[in-house]
């Protein structure tokens, strides 16, 4: 019993921690090539990481899926967003950049919400069964996916 939960805890966290590298090679990508198609292509790459991160969130039935794919943009976008020494930049301050930055931002979070929401749903409807504690989430306690989308 002990080494099965090991186990999966340690699949769990590798499947976290793809999530996060996921997450700034989408950033990392994304920030050098989101004015290929301005605005377009930086709207197209907020989409991405909005995808992205709602499907960490459902393809790991947690909250933490969707917010590690978030938190890798950011970080990676951001920090490549500063000034360089010598004082250029490679998110410029135009429309493109703006929709980049600001949108992909906000895509982030929509998709952490929204993941967070259909998590409360569930564990509404799973404690409503005697299903779920107070603690464990549903993909937690090793529900199958037929009982989980109930």
């Amino acid at each position: 019993m002990t080494g099965s939960r090991s186990a999966a805890s340690f699949v769990t966290a590798a499947a976290y921690v793809a999530l996060l590298l996921f997450g700034a090679a989408e950033g990392l990508i994304g920030s050098f090539q989101y004015n290929r198609w301005a605005p377009g292509g930086a709207m197209l790459f907020c989409a991405g990481i909005f995808i992205t991160c709602l499907a960490g969130g459902w393809g790991t039935q947690s909250i933490t899926g969707a917010f590690m794919p978030a938190v890798g943009w950011v970080i990676a976008t951001f920090v490549l967003a500063q000034p360089m020494s010598n004082g250029s930049v490679l998110i410029a301050n135009t429309s493109a950049g703006k929709w980049y930055l600001y949108g992909g931002t906000l895509s982030a979070a929509a998709a952490v919400v929204i993941a967070f929401a259909l998590w409360v749903r569930t564990a509404r409807r799973l404690s409503g069964q005697g299903q779920l504690d107070a603690v464990h989430g549903p993909g937690e306690l090793g529900f199958g996916d037929d009982e989980r989308r109930r």
